[in-house]
């Protein structure tokens, strides 16, 4: 059997990855850590499935109106979409719960971006004070923004990073950090992904 993977990139924000490999995922990863990708690739969720192929191509089509370009397996779309169709089949869940290092200095680099990527502004958004958020990794877990930063999660005051970093760590993600935005989703988009619809609005 070969796995099919959901892949994002912290230099990559709202874009994920969806493909197979016939080797373990980690070496994957690995593969595609090349001098023209700035961070090293982190895995969402990866699954051992029979017939991988078959639904590796499900899964672009499925997703194809996201598609960034026609020859690549990049979608701009949150990665709980596709995992969400993974998780359904039977098989095996492989996914890497620690960081995968290509070279020396890559888990200091992933959290500095990580911590980097952190900063949301909800009024810059125009997501009001009282909005739900949803976890990517769970869609039952919500948070309630609170002010211009900070959300409500569990009748605590957080930042978006805290929060979604103790939702990861319950999901057996091993991250010292994490870019919270990515990790939140209001009205069935990442904030990462509504933070970088913005930005290519404001270069319009």
């Amino acid at each position: 059997m070969s796995i099919v993977y959901v892949l994002t990139n912290a230099a990559m924000p709202g874009l994920i990855k969806i493909g197979i490999t016939s080797g373990p995922i980690e070496t994957r990863m690995r593969q595609l850590d090349s001098s023209g990708v700035p961070m090293p690739f982190e895995a969402f969720y990866a699954a051992e499935v029979e017939d991988a192929a078959r639904w590796e191509k499900a899964l672009h089509e499925a997703f194809g109106d996201h598609r960034v370009r026609s020859a690549r397996e990049f979608f701009r779309i949150s990665p709980d979409k596709p995992t969400a169709i993974l998780k359904m089949i039977d098989g095996l869940n492989v996914t890497p719960k620690t960081d995968v290092e290509t070279e020396p200095g890559d888990k200091e680099a992933l959290q500095k971006e990580r911590r980097r990527k952190s900063n949301f502004s909800f009024s810059l958004a125009d997501i009001p004070h009282g909005s739900v958020l949803e976890s990517v990794f769970d869609d039952q877990i919500k948070c309630i923004v609170i002010s211009d930063r900070k959300v409500l999660f569990r009748e605590q005051e957080h930042s978006l990073s805290s929060s979604a970093l103790i939702v990861a760590r319950e999901q057996g993600f091993e991250w010292a950090s994490i870019a919270g935005p990515a990790y939140w989703k209001y009205e069935e988009r990442t904030l990462s992904e509504i933070r970088e619809s913005l930005d290519l609005e404001e270069g319009d």
